[in-house]
């Protein structure tokens, strides 16, 4: 019989959650950090969250649709449905551990890079990217309604190829 071995690996870029959220110090372990990260934001760890959330947070700041994680846990044999997915996606945005990017009326990003930031949509290739030092993206800030203060300001910023390929 084989002998079987887990490797765990570390996690580029955390902490996702913000330093004054966390309780616990983070100890490199993706399943210790998500564990702590989940609790520090008042979210019960249960084995779906836990396993999507290490699916999400391992590999550092990446952005994901419902779809591309729902692939991703089926490929690493983690029984979730589509429906556990977009209500955990959901859960995680509500709680700060994920930022919600809508780029068309149908297609919805997910950020594991909660920091104010913008972004570069490539067209044909569907990929959402990080603007690198785009703080000062948008002039002139409008002044929010009375009774309303601005949450955040999105900036998706669409690209094509010259040559028109895809």
């Amino acid at each position: 019989m084989a002998e079987t071995r887990t490797t765990i690996l570390p996690i580029a870029g955390f902490p996702v959650v913000p330093a004054d959220l966390r309780k616990d110090e983070l100890n490199g372990c993706p399943w210790h950090d998500v564990k702590s990260m989940l609790r520090d934001v008042g979210l019960r760890p249960t084995r779906q969250r836990m396993a999507l959330g290490w699916i999400l947070f391992a590999k550092g700041d990446r952005h994901l649709t419902a779809e591309m994680l729902y692939e991703e846990a089926t490929k690493a044999k983690v029984p979730v449905s589509l429906a556990t997915v977009y209500n955990t996606l959901h859960q995680f945005t509500e709680a700060g551990l994920l930022r919600q990017v809508a780029v068309d009326g149908s297609k919805t990003y997910f950020d594991t890079n909660t920091t104010a930031h913008h972004h570069f949509f490539v067209e044909g290739d569907n990929a959402l990217v990080d603007i690198p030092g785009a703080e000062e993206i948008v002039g002139r800030t409008p002044s929010a309604p009375e009774g309303y203060e601005i949450a955040r300001i999105d900036v998706v910023v669409r690209l094509r190829r010259k040559d028109g390929r895809r």
